[in-house]
């Protein structure tokens, strides 16, 4: 590889770096605004019981027991994708290593009662 100098003054050099380091910052700032999450959705009751994989009459059911998060609006409901996903996450079963983890826990905190 050979090396080449070349002797620029700084005068000429300097705008030449200014403006390869505006694109730089350009680029990088327009990179870093750009939306990370997803816009709230609001989904109908065709579309969230689609999401759930329930029929309609089922997700009118669940509404009247209060068991699923849901807006109305005049006579249509609607229905939040997040808070709909968050409904799904909480009927995750522990597994048994979770719940021996948790026993474990519980039994190193209230020591109390017990004497060795």
């Amino acid at each position: 590889m050979e090396t080449v100098f070349f002797s620029v003054p700084v005068s000429k050099l300097e705008p030449v770096v200014k403006k390869w380091f505006n694109e730089v910052l350009t680029d990088l700032i327009s990179k870093n605004t750009e939306p990370t999450e997803r816009p709230e959705q609001l989904l109908t009751v065709q579309e969230a019981a689609q999401l759930l994989n329930l029929t309609v009459p089922t997700m009118y059911s669940k509404v009247s027991k209060r068991e699923l998060p849901v807006m109305k609006r005049g006579k249509r409901l609607y229905f939040s994708s997040t808070e709909l996903m968050e409904y799904i996450k909480k009927g995750r079963k522990k597994s048994n290593a979770e719940i021996e983890q948790e026993a474990e826990k519980y039994l190193s905190n209230n020591k109390k009662g017990l004497k060795l």
